[in-house]
């Protein structure tokens, strides 16, 4: 076959992922030099599309980037009035008080906001006088049998640069390449993950408070898996209604998004939402994993930003002002060094400042509560991680630094060790089936491309997951992605991929590590409105 040939683009750095620490980057790039060159890659149709995220927003790292942000415009006005945190029970809940949560729990000062809208914000900010631009640059036209080039076939943009910034989010498709060919992770523990599904309604007017934050914890998941909820109020009598598992769970009979759709039929819940209407949907893998799991963020010409390094603080629930610090460091640090006229080299500056700064600090005073979480469960969390956060404020700890256990991929247990979940049917009013919820998250990819998820051995889901673990991406993916068809020897696998939102849970939680998710062509994806 002929050699592909590409046009080629020199930039000084490179971004790949147009989210906070990308935009956060670039932005902080043309700060410290206006003529310096740089180009931003975005997969989704626009900047913002791909994001979704709680959200809580801790302005610190909005404060360190763009000190006057509340006068630019920013879409950031809801002020957080209302800390709610309840443990939650099949038919009531028990309020936990706040004054005996370490302070760095409190969320006095912090704004509920749209990710999505602030990055569209951010990408303003960016672009400036047109000396940055966002792009997709990738090909088209593969056959969608043989994945070869068709007689369509656009064979894409090479962009170079000097150094290139992958802020590609959970699980990037690029950073996961990066992390195995350097071996990134080698002496850290295994990155862990969790499945967020988030939904946004419209509420009756005389039941909306706005500011109101409520976080609950227990029902429905119980011993089954880890996670628990949020319930945000923000303007406009909406509120952002959202439920986390840990993508550890063992029993593959488990339905993440069953448990959701469950969730909202608490008596607490159901009658915050009744009469109102759901009118979004959205699901997106997060990094768990904390201090104990970010790899080494850097090797030549390459640097990790953000949630590709996995900066989420988890009992906080919160990783934007991470990415935001984290792309702000790594321009610093590739500013300094073409100044100096280096290239493609290691930005151990970066690194440095990641782990011993402002990031460093935050995460290392929670580390220890996702282990303990895992490995003895919800009250050992709140009660050991409670005590040890507290501790971490005076710079102690009552666990020194706990080790997270096997992947989330191999903490799948068998099927014949666990029961099968009877979930309730989906009512059409609190809750709702996949395939109508995915509606409402305006996914379209173009049918006549090859499936961007990619089975390392087509014959693994049914000769081995479906025997060996019932086959947990039927029920693991939140977007119906993945289907069963027939019994026994009749059985076959499908996969919907235009169904795919993007969330990167099967890349993630397959126990055979058998699906590789990779970029599909033309923006396709989510258009997430306002998540």
């Amino acid at each position: 076959m002929t050699a592909i040939q590409r046009e080629k683009m020199d930039y000084d750095v490179v971004i790949v992922g147009a989210g906070p620490a990308g935009l956060s980057a670039a932005i902080r790039l043309k700060q410290l030099d206006p003529e310096r060159s740089v180009v931003v890659l975005e997969k989704g149709s626009e900047v913002g599309a791909h994001i979704l995220s709680g959200a809580v927003l801790d302005p610190s790292g909005l404060d360190a980037l763009l000190p006057d942000w509340r006068s630019m415009g920013a879409p950031i006005k809801t002020e957080v009035r209302e800390d709610n945190f309840y443990l939650l029970g099949p038919a009531g809940q028990v309020r936990i008080p706040n004054w005996p949560m370490p302070p760095l729990m409190s969320n006095h000062g912090n704004y509920i906001v749209s990710m999505a809208n602030v990055c569209r914000w951010m990408a303003g900010v960016a672009e400036g006088d047109d000396k940055v631009v966002g792009v997709v640059a990738g090909e088209f036209g593969r056959d969608p049998e043989t994945r070869e080039p068709g007689p369509s076939y656009e064979p894409g943009m090479e962009l170079r640069g000097k150094y290139v910034f992958l802020s590609e989010g959970v699980r990037g498709s690029l950073a996961k390449q990066v992390i195995a060919k350097y071996d990134l992770s080698k002496g850290h523990c295994p990155q862990k993950f969790g499945l967020g599904m988030k939904e946004i309604w419209e509420i009756d007017p005389a039941k909306h408070r706005e500011g109101t934050v409520t976080h609950t914890m227990g029902w429905p998941l119980g011993k089954n898996a880890g996670g628990g909820s949020f319930i945000y109020h923000l303007e406009n009598n909406q509120v952002y209604v959202g439920f986390v598992v840990h993508l550890n769970y063992e029993n593959p009979h488990l339905y993440p998004y069953m448990e959701f759709q469950r969730f909202k039929h608490h008596p607490m819940v159901a009658e915050l939402l009744k009469g109102g209407k759901r009118v979004a949907y959205g699901a997106r893998a997060i990094s768990e994993g904390g201090w104990q799991s970010i790899p080494k963020m850097v090797a030549p010409g390459v640097a990790l930003l953000g949630c590709s390094a996995g900066l989420v603080n988890v009992p906080r629930i919160k990783g934007n002002h991470n990415a935001m610090l984290s792309g702000k460091a790594a321009a610093e640090a590739a500013h300094a060094a073409i100044t100096a006229g280096r290239a493609s080299d290691e930005l151990t500056a970066y690194e440095t400042e990641v782990r011993t700064g402002a990031i460093g600090k935050d995460l290392k005073k929670v580390r220890n509560v996702k282990p303990l979480w895992s490995k003895y469960g919800l009250v050992a969390s709140l009660m050991g991680g409670g005590i040890d956060m507290w501790l971490n404020t005076v710079g102690l700890t009552a666990f020194g630094t706990l080790k997270h256990g096997k992947s989330d991929a191999a903490a799948t247990g068998k099927a014949r060790d666990h029961k099968p979940i009877d979930y309730p049917k989906p009512d059409g009013k609190l809750s709702f089936d996949r395939l109508t919820n995915v509606a409402f998250s305006f996914t379209n990819h173009d049918e006549a491309q090859p499936a961007h998820l990619v089975l390392k051995d087509p014959s693994i889901p049914i000769q081995v997951n479906l025997p060996t673990y019932a086959e947990p991406a039927q029920r693991y993916c939140p977007a119906g992605v993945y289907e069963v068809l027939g019994e026994g020897q009749d059985a076959t696998f499908r996969i919907n991929f235009q169904n795919c939102v993007h969330c990167k849970t099967c890349d993630i939680k397959d126990p055979s590590q058998n699906i590789n998710w990779t970029t599909p062509m033309g923006g396709g994806g989510p258009n997430y409105p306002n998540m």
